[in-house]
């Protein structure tokens, strides 16, 4: 594992509270090289930071993967959506004793996930503008908001657009003051999720761990 970065005003928030109804299983304990999704993402996370976060209504089923190295948060509102999972998991961190000035939101099935690509997206954080709210992945004019990076400032603006609605981070995302990350075609791999089967298809049954 790289060098561990920790940074006091940086965190990573991991949402693992998805139904996975597509895929027929959780997707949290999804096999990638011998290791859990979940756990997977968890460890690249903390490299760039010591202050993971994980936002899930069963801290008990993913225990034994992560134990105390995460701080578990309580999902307020299960099955609302990844949208309102964000906004219930940036108000529990903003409610902190030393709240941090960004947080990573990650969702827990990223296989393919680099650290050192994110540290490279990290860094550019302590020169970006004070009035840009998100520095978030795009490819094309799709936003990739579960690998994105957002100020805690910006719970007035996603709570308002909750009230009124809304629950699609495209449309959020698009009306935000947010910087895109263009991706490139090596970084946008790194960014596939699994939401079916067949998003895997070369994974045997074997690599669906219990």
């Amino acid at each position: 594992m790289s060098e561990t970065s920790p940074s006091p005003h940086f965190a990573a928030l991991i949402l693992a509270g998805g139904q996975s109804s597509r895929l027929g299983t959780d997707k949290a304990w999804l096999d990638w090289q011998g290791q859990p999704l979940l756990q997977r993402v968890a460890t690249v996370a903390s490299v760039l930071t010591t202050a993971v976060y994980v936002l899930t209504p069963w801290p008990e089923r993913y225990h034994d993967l992560l134990g105390d190295r995460v701080t578990w948060l309580p999902e307020v509102q299960p099955g609302a959506g990844p949208l309102v999972a964000m906004a219930d998991g940036l108000q529990q961190i903003a409610a902190q004793a030393t709240p941090p000035d960004w947080v990573l939101t990650l969702a827990c099935d990223l296989p393919r996930l680099q650290a050192n690509v994110l540290r490279i997206w990290r860094d550019r954080l302590t020169r970006f503008p004070p009035d840009q709210l998100a520095l978030v992945p795009r490819s094309g004019d799709r936003w990739e908001p579960l690998c994105g990076f957002y100020r805690p400032a910006v719970l007035p603006d996603l709570i308002a657009f909750q009230q009124q609605g809304g629950r699609a981070f495209q449309q959020w995302l698009t009306a935000l003051p947010a910087t895109a990350i263009d991706l490139t075609p090596e970084t946008a791999a790194m960014l596939l999720n699994c939401n079916t089967p067949a998003d895997f298809p070369t994974w045997p049954p074997s690599h669906l761990l219990p």
